[in-house]
């Protein structure tokens, strides 16, 4: 592998090797520009997250398939008075009205004028103020297409009445999320390259080398928007927020390599005349640990394949490809721009032979010669800094109510929100109960197993709400007295469907039990989730670890390499949830928030252990364990640092996105991101080295 990548690198870094990979580039990125649809093309906003044989699928499967009219994308249209009480009739005139406009893709929607004022009371809250009407859209239309209907409908109310409507349910969260995200892409893209704009600027003095990373990563950018635009077109589901973290992760991959190569790169400029040979031999030493660093991101990307969980194997075609591009982007496009501009890249600091600085007198410099003095302090202060951190991950809560994630604006949220004030917590998603049998139920076996059901834990009330001809299907609905998303709602729900034999044989009736609905599928989530954190973990820790046995050539190096990194992210964990509390005031985050941030912050992170390793490595071989430790920390801390600075801050622009997983989860990050630089590989690490290894 080392032979090959040197021979790329030797190639590229010749005059015409330079300018034959910049016009190759340039065409690719041209051609599929113009020939090819992006990414954004083919985004969706939601994704099936459980897998086919999951509980709740398979009892949704079996509702839709015995009763048709349940199949279709529900909402519920919420009307409220601020001033007045809802009046029955202006409900049902305005139902009338969105009836007679026979509005095509509107499956289903409840005829309240055709229901006695008395017998309509559950669709109206006890002060009267607001009403609840659900309706069905054609389970066929695209997200855009249901929001032209919402539109519609929002036309419809508006004209006719004065009361304020709210539409939620799926379907209004949809059409919500979509425009959220159509809005947030446009910000995250600008906030990211503004802020590694100023961030490189401020840090390096130089216009060219705060421009020459952005322009790479912009080529990389439009190739991988393309190309998942390909993917997109040939079915491969590309979901919004996957499209937003793999920006983040490009432009932080891009540029964090860039500073690798011409961080060296201004080194051997030092010594060389040529600006191709100081990039030949920059890229002989840094080409393999970049494109190693590229190899470790994406063997975590591709672990994901492993996952259950829907939202996690998504990840894995979109940021395997993005990884792919930026590892051959790293080895080809990077140096031969920086070739391109040779020493003009740093004006106007601009590098010249035997124009030699010391570095033992900057602070990365007194650092190194700390840590290698006193390994022994070092290692027991950063040791306890974290392990401080660590403790906090003992009050993590998971939040699974996934409308607390959005913006308090969105008009779907605020519908749930006023749904969830006016109505009974338990009826803002009902569970649906199929009782399937192989003969014909009788009236009282029907009325006992609904009066069983209605004795289980949290539940308040229970009702049948359709049977079969046959009479060997019935579908209960099944309320809680709770949020359906609270913890011991869910809890409750996981109890009752372990039980469900247990139930039967009360009942004395013969047959099978399904559960569908929000909290049934929320049971099924945790469970896949909880499955999906151990296995990604697992075999994302054991691969990594072989990566590093192959690249350090060494045994020790990787563990000590993976130890400091795992306890850098429990560190991060416990840290970041202590922070968003004191800072923004959130207490529980969703049970995603972990597996997103081990998966970056391993993957990441352990980049900066391969930069830190490889220059000890190579400086081993001339000197003492002592002295390489504080040449590898001189010489490699100010890129590092500035890298991690800037790697951290672009993952902090998550928090600019409109869902509170997005940031937390770039918060988090950014914070393990700072720990990684600063004290795992400035300090724990070296320090270790320092302790355990020996002069031979």
């Amino acid at each position: 592998m080392r032979k090959l990548l040197q021979a790329i690198t030797d190639r590229v870094t010749t005059k015409k090797g330079m300018y034959v990979t910049l016009a190759t580039w340039l065409i690719i990125t041209i051609g599929l520009t113009l020939f090819t649809p992006s990414v954004r093309d083919y985004q969706v906003s939601k994704l099936e997250t459980l897998p086919e044989d999951a509980k709740s699928i398979i009892s949704q499967e079996k509702v839709d398939r015995y009763f048709e009219d349940s199949k279709g994308i529900p909402a519920i249209l919420v009307f409220q008075s601020n001033n007045r009480q809802v009046n029955y009739l202006d409900i049902a005139n305005i139902l009338d009205l969105i009836e007679s406009e026979k509005i095509e893709g509107l499956q289903q929607v409840v005829q309240l004028s055709k229901i006695p004022p008395q017998a309509a009371t559950e669709f109206f809250s006890e002060d009267q103020t607001t009403a609840l009407i659900p309706l069905t859209f054609d389970s066929s239309l695209e997200t855009d297409q249901m929001k032209d209907l919402i539109d519609a409908i929002s036309v419809i109310v508006k004209d006719s009445s004065d009361l304020d409507l709210y539409v939620t349910g799926p379907a209004g969260i949809a059409t919500d999320t979509v425009e959220l995200f159509t809005r947030a892409d446009l910000v995250l893209i600008f906030s990211t390259v503004a802020i590694i704009l100023v961030l490189l600027i401020v840090i390096y003095r130089s216009p060219l080398l705060a421009v020459i990373p952005l322009l790479g990563a912009a080529i990389v950018y439009l190739v991988v928007t393309q190309i998942l635009g390909l993917m997109g077109k040939n079915g491969v589901l590309m979901s919004s927020q996957t499209i937003s973290i793999m920006s983040i992760l490009l432009f932080a991959a891009v540029i964090d390599y860039s500073l690798f190569v011409f961080s060296r790169y201004r080194e051997e400029l030092k010594t060389k005349e040529s600006k191709y040979e100081a990039m030949r031999a920059a890229m002989k030493e840094t080409g393999m640990p970049v494109f190693f660093s590229g190899g470790t991101v994406l063997v975590a990307m591709l672990v994901l394949f492993f996952a259950e969980s829907g939202d996690y194997r998504n990840f894995a075609p979109t940021f395997a490809t993005t990884m792919i591009i930026i590892m051959v982007a790293s080895i080809t496009l990077i140096p031969a721009l920086f070739t391109l501009f040779g020493r003009k890249s740093f004006w106007p600091r601009i590098p010249k032979v035997d124009d030699q600085i010391s570095r033992k007198e900057t602070l990365w410099g007194k650092v190194g010669k700390f840590v290698a003095k006193k390994p022994g302090i070092s290692v027991a202060i950063s040791s306890i800094i974290l392990l401080l951190a660590t403790s906090n991950i003992f009050n993590l809560k998971y939040e699974f109510d996934t409308m607390k994630s959005f913006p308090d604006d969105m008009p779907s949220r605020q519908g749930y929100e006023v749904l969830e004030e006016k109505f009974d917590k338990g009826t803002l998603a009902p569970t649906t109960v199929l009782f399937e049998s192989e003969q014909a139920v009788k009236s009282a076996e029907v009325e006992d197993l609904r009066r069983i059901l209605a004795k289980q834990n949290q539940v308040s009330d229970v009702r049948i709400n359709a049977v079969t001809e046959d009479q060997k299907v019935i579908n209960y609905s099944l309320t809680f007295e709770d949020n359906p998303y609270a913890n011991k709602t869910i809890d409750a729900m996981e109890e009752i469907i372990n039980n469900g034999d247990e139930i039967l044989t009360e009942s004395s009736v013969e047959g099978n039990l399904y559960f569908a609905g929000e909290t049934a599928t929320k049971v099924d989530d945790r469970n896949i989730n909880n499955r999906d954190i151990i296995v990604i973990v697992v075999l994302e820790t054991i691969l990594i670890f072989i990566m590093l046995i192959f690249l350090t050539k060494s045994f020790k190096m990787p563990i000590y390499m993976m130890g400091t990194i795992l306890i850098s992210f429990l560190a991060a964990l416990g840290l970041g949830l202590f922070l968003s509390n004191l800072f923004f005031d959130i207490s529980s985050i969703s049970d995603r928030v972990p597996l997103y941030a081990f998966v970056f912050l391993v993957a990441l992170g352990i980049d900066y252990n391969i930069i830190l390793i490889s220059r000890f490595q190579e400086e081993r071989l001339a000197h003492s364990v002592k002295e390489a430790v504080e040449i590898a920390i001189t010489n490699t801390g100010g890129v590092i640092s500035s890298a991690g600075v800037i790697l951290a801050a672009t993952f902090a622009v998550l928090m600019t996105q409109p869902m509170e997983l997005l940031f937390v989860f770039g918060f988090i990050v950014a914070v393990g991101i700072l720990l990684d630089t600063f004290l795992i590989r400035g300090i724990l690490l070296p320090g270790l080295i320092v302790l355990l290894e020996k002069d031979k």
